[in-house]
């Protein structure tokens, strides 16, 4: 058998995508919201396609509140855009 290759969902889309073609979102403890471009950070995981439209439809639809059960500042939203437009789109 061939090795298994995780599977996300993405909270913007709602397609499952293999783990790799997915930026991942984190929530730290401390209630940090940041871009984990390594995948390896600690915290709880939310992932979302290497796209801009994703990143919009997540935020016209509340994903990362559900995802993270909290409140998410528009700020947070703005952020992750600038962390896209630098590092997420290769």
């Amino acid at each position: 058998m061939g090795k298994v290759i995780p599977q996300r969902k993405c909270i913007g889309c709602g397609e499952m995508k293999e783990k790799t073609m997915l930026m991942r979102v984190i929530k730290t403890k401390e209630g940090e919201i940041s871009l984990d471009l390594t995948g390896k950070k600690n915290g709880r995981g939310a992932y979302l396609c290497k796209s801009d439209a994703c990143l919009k439809k997540a935020r016209k639809s509340k994903g990362l509140e559900r995802a993270f059960q909290m409140a998410i500042p528009e700020e947070v939203y703005d952020s992750l855009e600038k962390e896209y437009a630098s590092g997420g789109n290769k």
